[in-house]
């Protein structure tokens, strides 16, 4: 086996593993489960670590590389209007190829899938080349967020209640497994040329823009369409009695997911044949691992797709039901944190963000403070998403009050540690989140008789806000902890205004 490849199964296993056991434990001492669902579960889980370990080495090799070419050629361009032009095609192609994106279209109802992910691909499209924009222009992060941010909010009070929810889950599913390592890299690339201080900072935020724009293209969608007329369509756990019966149940699936996924990727790869064609960039050695980590992409989220709707999303429906159907309700509430406190762990573009993360900053910010800061902040939001279920407190309640303090955070920590931020609440509501916590709260809103489009859907726009605070926090305490290193040691010295300098001091690890 190839010892990368080895590497990132490894990893993934570690992720998974936390999450399967809670469910094992859950099925012996919570919720009655049947042995054919528990074993169709675990076969989920194994197909889950594969696809993820082959997935995370594709992304690695394929998406990164090419999404940084794309960059540094936009930051060459003389004319700026050709980079967020390129920007905004490129936004549309991703999105469009998004499978988390796939997997929300079919749970709304009233809306053609088609209608719903092109809006969503067009506000991707326009937001990423805004953020382009941002970055050759050398705008302030902080302040784009805040009039887009306002913008949404104000306009919020004038959507449809039935439909708010999914407007904001909306800007959660667009950045996955196939956005997150592309616009990264993206921003990568276009920060590599520049030479200012600014640079690395600058190099996160475009996933947390692209995030906005599907957000107020929904809202609008959503004045002109009403979807509290139609029926949610759960997913079923298959029946199965015989291990035959569980090899056949994910054989059946596989071929579907894999024209899904082939259908999605093409697009890309025909932007990698023609940018390679134009430029030269990649020399053969180059291409061809470029072209070997499309295949490992391509296997890897045909086997993780498949894995986490045949085998996840099933039994998240389920002990949803039995949670809330149990004579104590409110045990959701902890049961829901403790799995949202796993299970960001096993989504594939969390591993992405944190290692870029800590190269970005040499080291300074490290994947395991940014794992924990992350667990955390999904951790809570699982936990509010249960509440809201089981209360029907209204989404507005909730997100107003947390985009404003994130906003306001964004303002007083090191810009560097705005861009992660923002960038992790998207990458932290990916396929993990979609397909197993949102069947998991649907269940439960269906056991208590309540309202899907209300109360059910939102929990992804949750786990995308809390990562935003959560990290913001981690860099205030960092900017406190840093000021008073400096005064111990240089107790005549100035702390500079420019706080993103913290990141050129070496801190011992």
């Amino acid at each position: 086996m190839n010892p990368k490849l080895k590497e990132k199964i490894q990893e993934s296993l570690a992720a998974v593993l936390p999450i399967t056991a809670i469910v094992l434990i859950l099925s012996v001492f919570v919720v009655e489960l049947e042995i054919g669902t528990v074993v169709m579960f675990f076969g989920g889980a194994l197909m889950l670590i594969l696809g993820m370990g082959m997935f995370q080495l594709g992304a690695e090799t394929a998406m990164s590389p090419l999404g940084e070419g794309i960059g540094v050629q936009m930051a060459k361009a003389k004319k700026f209007i050709i980079p967020a032009v390129l920007a905004f095609v490129m936004g549309i192609l991703v999105t469009i190829a998004e499978p988390d994106l796939q997997v929300l279209s079919a749970q709304v109802p009233s809306i053609p899938n088609a209608v719903l992910i092109w809006t969503v691909a067009i506000g991707v499209g326009i937001c990423l080349a805004l953020a382009v924009l941002r970055i050759v222009l050398q705008i302030d992060l902080s302040l784009f967020l805040l009039i887009l941010y306002a913008f949404i909010l104000i306009f919020s009070f004038f959507v449809p209640d039935n439909f708010l929810a999914v407007a904001f889950d909306s800007g959660g599913v667009t950045t996955g497994p196939i956005t997150v390592p592309f616009i990264m890299a993206l921003g990568v690339g276009l920060s590599s040329v520049r030479g200012d201080k600014n640079a690395s900072s600058d190099s996160f935020g475009l996933v947390a823009l692209s995030s906005v724009g599907p957000i107020a293209a929904v809202m609008i969608l959503g004045c002109f369409y009403s979807p509290q007329e139609a029926v949610y369509s759960a997913w079923e756990v298959a029946s199965v009695t015989t291990m035959r019966d569980v090899v056949r149940a994910f054989t059946i699936e596989i071929p579907l997911y894999a024209k899904e996924v082939i259908i999605s990727i093409l697009p890309i790869f025909a932007v990698f044949f023609i940018f390679q064609f134009l430029t030269q960039r990649y020399q053969k050695r180059q291409v061809k691992r470029i072209l070997v980590g499309f295949v490992y992409t391509y296997l890897g989220l045909v086997l993780f797709l498949c894995g986490v709707n045949v085998g996840f999303a099933p039994v998240g429906t389920m002990l949803g039901k039995e949670l809330a159907g149990s004579a104590h309700q409110w045990i959701m509430v902890p049961i829901g944190m403790l799995i949202g406190y796993y299970i960001v762990k096993a989504e594939p573009a969390i591993q992405i963000l944190n290692r870029q993360v800590q190269t970005v900053t040499n080291g300074i910010i490290s994947a395991k403070a940014m794992n924990r800061a992350l667990s955390i902040g999904v951790a809570i939001s699982i936990g509010l998403s249960f509440i809201r279920i089981l209360t029907s407190i209204p989404i507005q309640w909730i997100i107003i009050p947390g985009y404003i303090l994130a906003l306001a955070l964004s303002w007083i920590v090191p810009k560097i540690f705005v861009g992660i931020a923002f960038d992790s609440g998207g990458v932290a509501s990916g396929p993990m989140t979609s397909t197993f916590l949102l069947p998991m709260c649907i269940g439960a809103c269906e056991a208590l008789g309540g309202n899907i489009m209300t109360d059910a859907f939102g929990v992804v726009a949750l786990v995308a806000l809390t990562p935003l605070i959560a990290i913001q926090i981690m860099g205030l305490h960092y900017k406190i902890k840093q000021s008073q290193q400096l005064k111990i040691t240089k107790p005549d010295a100035l702390i500079p205004a420019d706080v993103d300098a913290i990141i050129e001091i070496e801190e011992d690890e």
